[in-house]
């Protein structure tokens, strides 16, 4: 499993990197970008996004995820993910950066 995170040479999580969704309702919901994982298995790349209030602050418990499609010449792109299995598999990539990050955080204690 390839992943993006503050450790990567990419500069995709920086701090504070957000990007604006534009919902199904027309809702915009700024949000704040956790990670870039990528999936052996499916050969795609997914977001985790962490939805924002007006403050800035963490709104609620859900987080977005996307198919995260880079191009060389334009912004990246987002996809739904339509497919089940698929999207299994992203969360199951999130679950294991979570438990990565739990993991590091208990060590440097």
């Amino acid at each position: 499993m390839e992943k993006h995170d503050e450790n990567c040479s990419c500069g995709c999580c920086e701090d504070e990197v957000t990007v604006t969704l534009s919902l199904d309702n027309g809702q915009d919901v700024e949000c704040a970008v956790l990670v870039i994982l990528s999936s052996e298995e499916t050969g795609n790349d997914y977001i985790a996004l962490l939805p924002l209030d007006e403050n800035g602050e963490q709104a609620g418990d859900d987080v977005y995820l996307y198919r995260y499609i880079e191009h060389a010449d334009s912004e990246p792109e987002l996809e739904n993910i339509e497919e089940d299995d698929e999207y299994e598999i992203a969360a199951d990539l999130f679950d294991q950066w979570l438990d990565e990050m739990e993991f590091e955080e208990s060590t440097q204690e």
